[in-house]
């Protein structure tokens, strides 16, 4: 069951991460404005990287509760294997092959640590 929790965690992690970036790109700069914090305000996405974020914690906390933290925390690195993916289909970055060479590497680790 840890697997499970621990992929669905990352995934509210790398939404609320999505989410952030999504939201700074349609913010004005920053600085101590009231133009600036109106534009923070009204972003919905903002919004719900924050909601994305709070929920993870609290899985976190059930996962850490539950289950060993030995094998718990190593399966947090799912989070940069779905945060590469995420930035190539909703940002159209470009990865290396190494790159992916090295998600397949964190992938076969946590497939190691759940078993």
């Amino acid at each position: 069951m840890l697997l499970p929790l621990s992929l669905l965690q990352s995934l509210l992690l790398v939404m609320s991460q999505v989410l952030l970036k999504a939201a700074l790109q349609r913010m004005e700069p920053f600085g101590w404005t009231a133009q600036f914090f109106r534009s923070v305000a009204v972003n919905w996405r903002f919004a719900l990287c924050g909601l994305c974020f709070a929920s993870a914690g609290v899985m976190w906390t059930y996962i850490v509760k539950h289950y060993p933290l030995s094998v718990a925390y190593p399966l947090l690195s799912l989070s940069y294997a779905l945060g590469m993916v995420a930035a190539v289909v909703f940002f159209h970055e470009t990865v290396e092959w190494y790159k992916w060479l090295g998600v397949l590497l964190i992938m076969t680790g946590c497939i190691l640590i759940a078993r």
